[in-house]
């Protein structure tokens, strides 16, 4: 995997983290019945994916973030 592959899917994680958050916050509408995504934990899951992908993206970069 490359750098600009890795950087291109955290980018993509990280924008459907957003997108999920923002619906997650969103009030619920009993009159549409109950959620049948589970948003915030799809942003959960995104927002790991993407630092994964994005901290792999500095290491390939020879960057050594702290904690790694």
């Amino acid at each position: 995997m490359t750098i600009s592959t890795s950087v291109s899917f955290g980018l993509v994680l990280a924008l459907i983290g957003l997108f999920a958050g923002w619906r997650g916050a969103r009030p619920p509408n009993p009159l549409k019945g109950p959620r049948m995504a589970p948003w915030r934990f799809i942003m959960l899951l995104a927002a790991a994916g993407a630092m994964m992908f994005l901290f792999s993206a500095l290491r390939m970069a020879g960057v050594n973030p702290p904690g790694l």
